[in-house]
């Protein structure tokens, strides 16, 4: 039996406009997601789907309702409890890489593991560079950033975004900035860890082609949830 990774109920978010008024940006979302799916969230823009990853990654809290995450009630705890939540259960893969410029490749990689355990361990590297050869990269450990093309570059933040085999991972239009080609080995990049680690994945994407090839399509139209139905890939 599937078990639930993340499971929302009556999820509400509001930001301050000045006092007295606020703006209700997520309107009693409830759905749930199983552990090892490979999820498509599509919107048109303002619809809601930045505020849902942000949530949905620890980064902001809703205003009202529940978020249970592995089964633990996340919405109210406090920021140390947060940060270790995060860095036990999430990778995030954005649109822009978010490389550190003057890291080559490898130190990119390793960086979860510094922030977490303040050093990087012979074991940690050794997975690093094992997490590039199966992303294509082993050529390119040593190389930074500037010397690799977007797609090789997105290939890194991917290899960092695992490198914990975190249970989850939420990608922010993470082929939004490359050519076709380059989107497309990306997406499949994601598909096969995905089939191999098991990891869950949450996908924000424009592209209806991609989302397409997911297991399940999630669509927010004004903070609501529209859709939620099996995509041709599931």
């Amino acid at each position: 039996m599937a078990m639930k990774l993340i499971a929302l109920s009556d999820l509400r978010k509001s930001y301050n406009l000045g006092q007295p008024s606020q703006a209700e940006v997520l309107h009693g979302l409830t759905l749930q997601v199983q552990r090892g799916e490979f999820v498509a969230l599509m919107g048109p823009s303002g619809s809601g789907k930045s505020t849902l990853l942000n949530i949905l990654g620890l980064l902001e809290p809703c205003t009202a309702g529940s978020y249970r995450l592995g089964g633990e009630e996340v919405s109210g705890l406090d920021d140390a409890e947060l940060t270790l939540r995060r860095r036990a259960t999430l990778g995030f893969v954005f649109q822009f890489h978010h490389l550190l410029p003057a890291f080559t490749a490898l130190e990119n990689v390793t960086l979860p593991a510094l922030m977490s355990e303040g050093r990087v361990s012979a074991q940690h590297l050794q997975h690093a560079r094992d997490l590039l050869a199966e992303v294509g990269l082993a050529e390119a450990e040593h190389k930074r950033p500037a010397e690799l093309s977007g797609g090789m570059q997105q290939r890194v933040a991917i290899a960092r975004a695992v490198v914990l085999n975190p249970p989850l991972v939420l990608a922010d239009e993470p082929t939004g900035n490359l050519d076709q080609t380059a989107s497309n080995e990306v997406f499949a990049l994601l598909r096969r860890l995905h089939a191999e680690r098991g990891i869950t994945f949450v996908v924000v994407t424009h592209d209806a082609r991609l989302a397409a090839r997911c297991d399940r399509l999630l669509e927010l139209v004004d903070g609501r949830l529209a859709r939620d139905e099996r995509a041709l890939g599931g």
